[in-house]
């Protein structure tokens, strides 16, 4: 029998301690109406001191275990999308899956910076579709505010912290209608690594490091390769952009995310945005955002959900969804 991964559940967590851009303004030569001409960002949310990315995770995951009724015991998988771990081993994963009450199954971290989700999501699919899990548990998870150079307004403006989760199931595949995830298309270039990269790790300068990144380029190259991965899944799946309900896509800058709506024709009330109260909150981006779309109410039983991100490696991706 064939399976199909069906989401079940969502979940999110933003930790309390709000950063206004009047707030960034009295530290750094920047202003509210700079940054939101940029970047579309008005806020970001902090991790509180102590908060650490597992937490974050933690209390993402339990809400899309409530949302879905399913108790942690029953997951059978579970993998964290993050790139700000709390140690550089064991996994973050394996803290989360013991927190959660999850003691069979296999839990791991994934890095993939802001694509982080969509390759998480591409991996318990896989699994699910090759039989060797029956539930699974999705998170995106970033505490990004500890990696950031606070006096570089040309990045410390752009990040948040946050997480988001889901809950697959595997459901027979019956037919093209069946709701759940319809495919995932995933792409990477090394060759433009130092394009958006921290400039540290364990095995260099056994420091955690600061962000760095050629924001041209990366606009440059985040429009057209995103435009590309969806046009891929629209082909794979022998849709056309008409047929879209929701874009849900990496918040990084708002003009690339109005960039790709009007490429794909949606009216801007079909495209999920959280950029101005979230900022980037790299791998928890897109599931904060489709966790508000679906708890709202806006993304309903059989809408057709795009996906898309990219990230540093660079890194990019595209997911189509069946809700």
């Amino acid at each position: 029998m064939q399976f199909r991964s069906r989401v079940i559940g969502c979940g999110a967590y933003l930790p309390e301690r709000i950063l206004t851009n009047a707030e960034l303004a009295q530290r750094i030569d920047t202003s509210d109406e700079w940054i939101v001409q940029r970047t579309g960002i008005r806020q970001r949310h902090i991790a509180a001191e102590g908060e650490l990315c597992s937490d974050l995770a933690r209390r993402a995951a339990q809400r899309a275990l409530a949302d879905a009724g399913v108790a942690g015991s029953e997951l059978d998988l579970l993998i964290l999308a993050t790139t700000t771990p709390d140690n550089t081993f064991p996994a973050t994963a394996a803290k989360v899956q013991a927190q959660l009450g999850m003691t069979t199954g296999c839990a791991f971290d994934i890095q993939a910076v802001c694509s982080g989700f969509v390759y998480g999501l591409a991996v318990a699919d896989n699994f699910i579709k090759a039989g060797q899990a029956r539930s699974a548990m999705v998170i995106g998870a970033e505490t990004f505010s500890r990696i950031l150079d606070w006096q570089d307004r040309g990045t410390c403006v752009l990040f948040g912290d946050g997480a988001g989760a889901v809950v697959l199931r595997a459901a027979p595949l019956e037919g093209p209608h069946d709701r759940g995830i319809l495919s995932t298309h995933l792409h990477s270039d090394g060759r433009d690594y130092k394009m958006l990269y921290v400039d540290g790790g364990p095995s260099s300068t056994q420091t955690a490091g600061v962000v760095h990144m050629d924001g041209r380029e990366v606009f440059r190259n985040a429009v057209n390769r995103l435009a590309e991965a969806v046009d891929e899944a629209l082909l794979a799946n022998r849709l056309s952009a008409a047929d879209i309900d929701w874009l849900v896509p990496h918040q990084a800058n708002r003009r690339i995310i109005d960039s790709m709506g009007k490429k794909l024709g949606l009216d801007g009330r079909k495209v999920v945005v959280t950029i101005d109260r979230h900022a980037n909150t790299s791998a928890a981006s897109i599931p904060l955002a489709l966790a508000e779309a679906a708890g709202d109410g806006r993304i309903q039983p059989g809408h057709l959900v795009l996906m898309e991100a990219m990230g540093g490696g660079l890194t990019w991706g595209a997911s189509l969804v069946r809700w």
